[in-house]
């Protein structure tokens, strides 16, 4: 049989494969569930871009398969085994300062521009088009072959659990998530809430009371807004210096405004995957760490002053004696993504923590129960997905080796990463590209992208390895 050139199949689709790329990220796939209806479980956005991929797939001879509004898949092929690659089609919520509309995926500078651009809709087309070439190629394979999509990535994986509690296991996959070369360790994620319990006595002494104070829409992220409202007694002009003071000190912007003697105060920050929370700046843990310091009343203070003590300048953990680190995945992070505060009814503070390979939660969460009982909190919408870890010798990491350096001339090492992909959802699966070394990672950033060079490099990779994992039993 004559060698196949990848990249070569590749340049022949570019076009429609760019065509079809901007199709998705035009739908604003966010997770909706205020306005759901029974078809579309988790809003009509998502339920588009699945029906999208679903119809693409059947105009081009797959077969196609929606699993209760919820997930999808588009299959070719034949045999006993099946060989998994898993998507999603959600996005997180755009957020602000973009440089051109998030969902209008402009081309500009060899790049396209879009909320899902590289997080997860151009790694699906590219993977997409990559099971088109091999089909297309007639190429005789002993696996079945299935786009698994899922529409709630970034949220609770509702998708993936529905699905495959009524589909099929692939006894292998990819998913195209994250980073080349192979990632084969994924942390552990869990996700809960630390929720103010018990009642304060008010201290009339009190200059400040906090009315109001909100950061953050997902625990995955870092909050890039936080906005409180405070009533003062006396020296506003002080405080307000003391605010711009301690904000130019940390080069972030903020401002304030006075009305019927309340102060609103606001602080942006820079957004970032919560999985590591260093690469960005929390407006929330920034604006808690302000008011902390203030004399403020009971209830308030007690919540301010545990999230300074225990998150700010602090994502490893070290504070609250949860810190671990294995040499396989690294270390634990924390990131606070969604804070809340009422007078009335206290504060929240929701967290996700990303934690090593081997480091076992339940005594992570018995260490944090005992810390909060004393400080007033308890844990709340407690989650726990647990880590993944696929051996370096597994058929599938050598098969993904030899492809990544053959196409590349590039050494495949291993990695590990903080992020969940939906290949923890299999049990034999990596997350496998699209982010090459080097480039920066801006998934749920402003001014996501990605380079159009990578889309179809990586897609050229993805179709030698739907072809290599496929061909054998």
């Amino acid at each position: 049989m004559t060698k196949i050139d990848w990249i070569i199949e590749v340049e022949k689709r570019k076009e429609a494969l760019l065509k079809d790329a901007q199709g998705l990220l035009h739908i604003k796939s966010l997770l909706d569930e205020e306005n759901a209806t029974q078809d579309a479980p988790l809003g009509k956005g998502v339920k588009e871009a699945l029906d999208y991929m679903l119809t693409l797939g059947e105009k081009d001879g797959f077969i196609p398969k929606n699993v209760g509004n919820l997930a999808g898949h588009l299959e070719f092929g034949e045999g006993r085994d099946l060989l998994g690659i898993l998507c999603h089609v959600d996005v997180v919520p755009e957020g602000d300062g973009w440089t051109s509309n998030p969902y209008a995926a402009e081309v500009r500078d060899g790049r396209i521009y879009a909320r899902g651009a590289i997080d997860d809709k151009g790694p699906t087309i590219a993977a997409y088009y990559a099971m088109k070439i091999v089909k297309e190629l007639g190429l005789p394979l002993k696996k079945r072959v299935r786009m698994i999509i899922g529409t709630d990535e970034e949220s609770n994986w509702r998708c993936v659990e529905h699905y495959f509690q009524h589909e099929e296991m692939p006894s292998l996959g990819f998913a195209p998530d994250a980073d080349f070369p192979i990632i084969n360790a994924e942390k552990g994620i869990s996700d809960f809430d630390m929720v103010q319990i018990g009642t304060d006595q008010v201290n009339t002494d009190a200059n400040v009371e906090v009315q109001t104070f909100l950061s953050g829409k997902r625990y995955n992220m870092v909050p890039d807004y936080a906005k409180a409202v405070i009533q003062i007694k006396e020296n506003q002009a002080e405080i307000t210096e003391m605010f711009t003071n301690f904000m130019n000190q940390y080069k972030l912007d903020h401002q304030y405004s006075e009305e019927n003697q309340e102060l609103t105060l606001e602080v942006k920050g820079i957004s970032a995957h919560g999985m590591e929370p260093r690469n960005g700046k929390n407006a929330g843990l920034f604006l808690s760490e302000f008011l902390s310091k203030l004399n403020l009343d009971r209830k308030a203070a007690r919540y301010f002053q545990f999230v300074s003590r225990y998150f700010f300048d602090d994502s490893r953990g070290v504070h609250l004696g949860v810190a671990f680190s294995d040499d396989i995945s690294g270390e634990l992070t924390i990131n606070p993504g969604k804070f809340s505060y009422t007078k009335e009814s206290g504060g929240t503070i929701g967290m996700t923590c990303r934690y090593p390979v081997t480091n076992k939660m339940e005594a992570t969460k018995e260490k944090l129960d005992a810390l909060l009982k004393n400080e007033g909190f308890t844990i709340e919408n407690f989650s726990d997905s647990k880590p993944h870890y696929v051996d370096e010798k597994d058929f599938l990491i050598q098969t993904l080796k030899k492809v990544y350096e053959e196409q590349t001339g590039e050494q495949a090492d291993l990695l590990a990463i903080g992020g969940g992909t939906y290949a923890r959802s299999l049990k034999a699966g990596v997350a496998f590209g699209p982010l090459f070394p080097g480039r920066p990672d801006v998934a749920h950033q402003k001014d996501e992208y990605i380079d159009l060079e990578d889309l179809f490099k990586a897609t050229a990779i993805y179709a030698q390895a739907i072809y290599e994992l496929a061909k054998e039993e």
